[in-house]
């Protein structure tokens, strides 16, 4: 690796360090769940609230992001990121009730869109054989954010006696891990340059020279210069205001881009992922392996996240991105229906013997259970019903983890097969290409406005997954959630075959052109 590459991936490290940062959010707040709902006394709806509060911040703030890192820049628009990560790191970590910890977290969600910029940043600065690589880099530092904080969440559970005085407020030291990342961020963004295509834009044409003299050698800058200012006559348009921009996504030289951007936008967040994520422990309490196993098992979503992750980085300039698109989808699909059949073969039976040392419990005393024991039921929802029946909404939510436990018989090995199955198919396909894709199909022209407005789509659809998932489970039962997210990963990869281009190895400016010269709706497309 020569200077100038090694130059290029510093940078990239740097601006895709936010996403470490999102990936410590997801996870630290998947181990406060039973905590916050305890202590708060958390409906479905509030608890799912809570969880995806950034969800709903982020919404907001990516309809500021692209005009605001058009006219402050790639770097001010990151700073600006970190500050708010900082912020919102700290008022969660102290909210003193639950209203406050959602406006926390709202705030911190209007840093999400770090995700985005640093993609956009990251392609503009990566060379063209690098780029796919450094632009999945930005899903390397989420999973190892994610990674992270499930063993950090793992690590408190197990120091902190459930009698010591700090175990009501376990979840504030959970989510105080994300301060110093938070701040060490702010300090590293101030260290790199900005973008030279943003700085071309502004016809600061001086300033552009100097940073590309340090990602090329110098007789590959005039050429680099004058491909970006003939491929696009107006980038001026980064000075238009935000209609003008936004009627440019439908232009019809950019249609293809626009149906891949909004059919990967629709599929990453659909398929499931985050309610898997954010929502890790719970979902594996479902299985009856018990709250600490559960913690336990939020480990191996990490580690698998990180492999595959690594895989797909390592074979997406070789193999390429529509190949890796289509194995991850297809696998994704097969792993979800796995889950779903598990589940949906799943049985609950309250047996004497089993459930005597559980139901003996002096929080049950006044409560009766002679009518279920022995009854045997066929669905999850059937049988969170009836607890809820005896001991009402709140207790049995507190209990939830034990009775099922105590009650399922299911085939948990092939659940817990299942979930890691689909968790390493996501990030070896749709998790890192997704920001791939986006850096190199927009033109730099909307580019701007169109990766914010494609992760707009994408950032509103995670939203809904996160706060319904809660009453979704509890309603409509595992097994019908499961089988959603399955048909969603099918639709989505009948999609991706038909549109989605394989761009390995091209400039963000020979893309432009190619796709602009192909006929939009011909199958299958491959760039050449």
């Amino acid at each position: 690796m020569d200077v100038y590459s090694r130059t290029a991936l510093r940078f990239a490290i740097i601006a895709a360090f936010g996403g470490f940062i999102f990936g410590l959010d997801a996870a630290l707040i998947s181990g406060t769940i039973k905590y916050i709902t305890q202590q708060f006394s958390l409906s479905d709806i509030q608890l799912g609230t809570v969880v995806s509060a950034p969800g709903f911040g982020v919404i907001f703030a990516l309809l500021a992001t692209g005009p605001l890192c058009n006219r402050l820049g790639r770097k001010k628009t990151l700073l600006i990121i970190s500050l708010i990560y900082l912020a919102s790191a700290i008022a969660s970590m102290l909210a003193p009730n639950y209203e406050f910890l959602v406006f926390a977290r709202f705030l911190g969600g209007l840093a999400f869109t770090s995700l985005s910029l640093s993609s956009m940043y990251i392609g503009e600065i990566a060379p063209p054989q690098m780029r796919g690589k450094l632009v999945a880099m930005n899903q390397i530092v989420i999973v190892v954010g994610l990674s992270s904080a499930y063993f950090s969440n793992y690590f408190l559970v197990n120091l902190i006696e459930p009698s010591s005085s700090l175990a009501s407020n376990i979840w504030r030291l959970m989510l105080g891990v994300e301060v110093l990342p938070a701040a060490l961020w702010f300090l590293l963004i101030l260290t790199l340059p900005e973008s030279p295509r943003w700085l071309i834009s502004q016809r600061r044409i001086d300033e552009a020279k100097r940073v590309m003299a340090k990602l090329m050698p110098i007789d590959n800058i005039q050429p680099t210069l004058t491909d970006i200012l003939s491929s696009a006559p107006a980038m001026q348009n980064l000075n238009e205001n935000f209609h003008q921009q936004f009627r440019s996504l439908f232009d019809s030289k950019v249609r293809t881009a626009l149906i891949v951007g909004i059919v990967f936008a629709i599929v990453q967040p659909v398929t499931g992922i985050n309610a898997i994520l954010f929502y890790a422990p719970m979902v594996f309490e479902q299985t009856g392996i018990g709250t600490n196993a559960a913690f336990l098992q939020t480990l191996t979503i990490g580690l698998v996240s990180i492999v595959f992750t690594f895989l797909a980085i390592l074979l997406i300039d070789k193999v390429g991105r529509r190949p890796l698109v289509i194995i991850g989808l297809s696998s994704s699909a097969a792993f979800l229906f796995l889950c779903f059949w598990s589940f949906d073969n799943a049985t609950y039976r309250l047996s004497l013997r089993e459930a005597d040392s559980l139901l003996s419990s002096p929080v049950f005393a006044n409560y009766s259970f002679d009518h279920l024991i022995d009854m045997t039921f066929h669905s999850d929802i059937e049988f969170k019903a009836a607890m809820n029946n005896v001991l009402g909404d709140e207790l049995a939510r507190n209990y939830e983890s034990e009775f099922i436990k105590t009650a399922v018989s299911m085939n948990v090995n092939a659940v817990m097969f299942g979930i890691l199955g689909f968790i390493g198919s996501f990030h070896f396909s749709v998790g890192p290409i997704m920001w791939v894709v986006f850096s190199e199909i927009v033109p730099t022209r909307i580019r701007g406005i169109a990766i914010p407005f494609f992760a707009l789509i994408s950032s509103i659809l995670s939203f809904c997954i996160q706060q319904f998932f809660p009453w979704q489970l509890n309603n409509l039962g595992a097994a019908n959630i499961f089988l959603f997210y399955c048909i969603a990963a099918l639709i989505g990869l009948f999609l991706l075959f038909i549109f989605l281009p394989e761009t390995k190895n091209k400039s963000i400016e020979e893309i432009e052109v190619m796709l602009a010269s192909h006929d939009k709706l011909k199958t299958p497309r491959t760039l050449s």
